[in-house]
C-alpha cells in the first residue's frame, strides 16, 4: 500500500510542479491563472492534453513544441521533477501513515510550494513579490499559535532577526545591497523557522551565495559587480533549515563542548 501512496505523492508533486511553472509565467505576464489552457510561449498555440502531461510530455515531444519546433526550456521538467521529489521526501521524512494527510504535512507542502515559487520567480525575473511572502507569513503566524507549531516568542525573535538584518542592510546602503523583497522574505523566514533556526538559514544562505558566486566567477559566467538573486539562496537555505535546522545546531553545539 505504501508504494501506491508514495507513487501518488510523487505524481501529485509533478502536477504541482507543472502548475508552478504556469503560475510563475502567468504572474509575470499578468495573465490570470484561471484563464484558458496552457500555451506555447513562442507560437501561442493552445496545448493539447497530451502535450501538457508533467514531465512525460517533455520526453514525448523531445523537448520541442509540436508546431513551431522551438526548444522548450529545461526549466519545466526540472521544476516538475524537483517538486515531485521534494513532496515525496517531505512525506517520507515526516513518517506519516499511508493515506493520512496530517496538518504538519499539509503545512510543509504548502510552504515548500510557496518557497519554490519565490525561488523560481527570483531566479527568472530577479524579483520577490509581496503575495508569496507577507500573506503567507501572516496566515502561518496565526495558524501556528493554536496548533502549537511555534511559540509567538520564537516567531517574533525570528522575524526580528530575519527581517531586521535585511532592513539594516537596506537602510545603511540606501537599497544598493538589499531590496525590499529580501526584507519581506526575511520576515517569512522568521515565521517559518523561528528562533534559533533562522540563524541556520541565514548562515547557510550566505555560504550558498558565496560558493555559487565564486564558481560562476571562476567559470566566467558572471563578474564581481553582477547582481545575484539572493532570494534563491534564502529559499534554499530555509528549506534545509526547516528539516535539519535543529540537527545542525546540535551538531555545532556538540563541537563546542
Amino acid at each position: 500500500m505504501s508504494i501506491f501512496y508514495y507513487s501518488g505523492i510523487f505524481l501529485t508533486g509533478l502536477a504541482f510542479g507543472s502548475f508552478l511553472n504556469a503560475w510563475v509565467f502567468r504572474t509575470h505576464e499578468n495573465i490570470k491563472i484561471s484563464t484558458g489552457r496552457s500555451i506555447c510561449i513562442f507560437c501561442h498555440r493552445q496545448l493539447m492534453w497530451y502535450e501538457n502531461i508533467p514531465l512525460f510530455s517533455f520526453i514525448f515531444l523531445k523537448g520541442k513544441c509540436r508546431t513551431c519546433r522551438k526548444q522548450i526550456s529545461w526549466q519545466y521538467p526540472l521544476v516538475e521533477l524537483g517538486l515531485a521529489i521534494v513532496f515525496f521526501l517531505t512525506a517520507w521524512w515526516e513518517g506519516v501513515e499511508p493515506f493520512v494527510l496530517t496538518a504538519p504535512l499539509l503545512r510543509d507542502w504548502i510552504l515548500v510550494f510557496n518557497l519554490a515559487f519565490i525561488f523560481l520567480y527570483d531566479l527568472r525575473y530577479g524579483e520577490i513579490l509581496d503575495g508569496p511572502t507577507i500573506p503567507t507569513a501572516i496566515l502561518l503566524f496565526f495558524f501556528s499559535l493554536p496548533l502549537g507549531w511555534q511559540t509567538w516568542q520564537s516567531m517574533l525573535i525570528g522575524i526580528g532577526v530575519g527581517a531586521g538584518l535585511f532592513l539594516f542592510q537596506y537602510l545603511i546602503s540606501s537599497g544598493k545591497w538589499i531590496g525590499g523583497g529580501d526584507i519581506r522574505l526575511g520576515l517569512l523566514m522568521g515565521v517559518i523557522l523561528g528562533w534559533p533556526n533562522i540563524l541556520v538559514a541565514l548562515l547557510l544562505a550566505y555560504i550558498f551565495g558565496g560558493l555559487i558566486s565564486m564558481l560562476l566567477v571562476w567559470g566566467k559566467k558572471t563578474n564581481l559587480q553582477s547582481e545575484t538573486p539572493f532570494g534563491t539562496y534564502l529559499t534554499a537555505a530555509t528549506f534545509v533549515a526547516m528539516f535539519f535546522g535543529e540537527r545542525i545546531i546540535n551538531w555545532y553545539l556538540g563541537m563546542l563542548r
